[in-house]
């Protein structure tokens, strides 16, 4: 299993945010031609092929993009992708049909092995299971190699024959004459679809397409300190290869709920606590809620609205490494609005002595403080 946070689109495809449709293709063809695993020698070349498609599905349809630019990730859904599948890609080939609007076709004979589609599963955990972690069944259903006839297609019994079309290559070869001079297309066969076979006898449980669909139940490990919008990668739980093609991918999308009180800025906790005028001017020790449970937290003296403490330690633990952030506390200084008799006496004969002057404030104010508090 490997956790992966989602990049943003643009950064992916080297673009701004305000790239025209020539430059998105312009990049994507290039990134495209270079991290291609049909070609590409780096390790990641899979992984960034993926999301360079992912990418670029998105942007180069308007109305995806105007929901990716307004709402980020959390605006384009799995039915905006094409459901599970929205992660799996096509042949070198597939790239030149999107871009110039014609097919090349494989050089080589028959289909060789295909990967299954990358799958996709949105998982809703709560605030604190964000942060603590927590283990999750999710049940999902994928493509799986057909038992009955062991992935052949073909009904136990019976052997898929050689396609006489493309005479077991998996491709037809036409000549064609155009302006240019003649020319020699080559395309799938249309009979047996590129595998070079002809299933006479379907299999009675796949139909002859070597998979059938399964439901599965999936444990899912959520590490501490995951936050909205992450992903996790199971390796190999998504859909089937086919014709000895390795497994998919499944990515399990984290969306967290929000908390009653607490909400968070990266690995920081923060918190908004109400304190009376007693409190802030005489200083006081209360009890504020942390991730841990209650604790102790002193006000100072003379504590101003909007005041930022820190409580060292108290935030969500770091995804990699060791440690956690802070809980950040804004106190808000509360001011009464329905006074007894005795209470408002009192109040007016503290303003007796402390002054009616105005002073206009100078200085920094609370954005200044809120900012440093959090180191921005």
């Amino acid at each position: 299993m490997a956790f992966e946070a989602k990049r943003d689109y643009y950064e992916i495809l080297g673009l701004s945010r305000d790239a025209g449709r020539d430059d998105l293709r312009r990049a994507y063809r290039k990134l495209a031609r270079r991290y291609h695993p049909d070609v590409s020698k780096e390790a990641d070349a899979e992984e960034r092929f993926k999301e360079i498609n992912e990418a670029y599905q998105v942007l180069n349809d308007d109305q995806l993009r105007a929901q990716y630019d307004r709402y980020g990730h959390a605006g384009i859904n799995q039915q905006d992708m094409g459901g599970f599948s929205g992660f799996g890609f096509g042949g070198f080939e597939d790239i030149f049909e999107d871009l110039f609007g014609f097919g090349m076709g494989r050089a080589g004979a028959r289909q060789g092995p295909r990967r299954g589609a990358d799958l996709r599963y949105d998982l809703e955990i709560d605030f604190e299971e964000a942060i603590f972690g927590c283990d999750k069944e999710i049940e999902i259903s994928r493509l799986e190699r057909c038992t009955h006839c062991g992935g052949s297609g073909a009904e136990p019994g019976s052997t898929p024959m050689r396609c006489k079309e493309c005479n077991g290559t998996g491709q037809v070869r036409r000549a064609q004459q155009s302006i240019f001079g003649s020319f020699v297309n080559v395309a799938t066969c249309p009979r047996c679809q590129g595998t070079g076979e002809v299933i006479s006898s379907p299999c009675g449980e796949c139909h002859g397409s070597r998979r059938v669909q399964e439901t599965r139940k999936i444990r899912v490990t959520v590490p501490p300190g995951v936050d909205d919008e992450m992903r996790i990668r199971l390796a190999g739980e998504g859909e089937h290869g086919l014709y000895g093609g390795p497994p998919g991918n499944l990515y399990v999308v984290l969306h967290v709920r929000p908390h009653q009180f607490f909400t968070r800025r990266d690995n920081d906790i923060l918190l908004n606590v109400n304190i009376n005028i007693a409190q802030a001017t005489l200083g006081d020790e209360i009890r504020v809620p942390t991730l841990n449970g209650d604790e102790n937290l002193t006000i100072p003296a003379g504590t101003q609205p909007g005041t930022v403490l820190r409580m060292r330690g108290k935030g969500a633990p770091l995804l990699r490494g060791s440690g956690r952030g802070d809980q950040i506390i804004i106190l808000n200084v509360s001011i009464p609005t329905d006074l007894d008799a005795e209470q408002r006496d009192l109040v007016k004969e503290l303003g007796k002595t402390l002054g009616a002057e105005v002073t206009p404030q100078a200085g920094r104010g609370f954005l200044d403080r809120f900012r440093e508090a959090l180191g921005i």
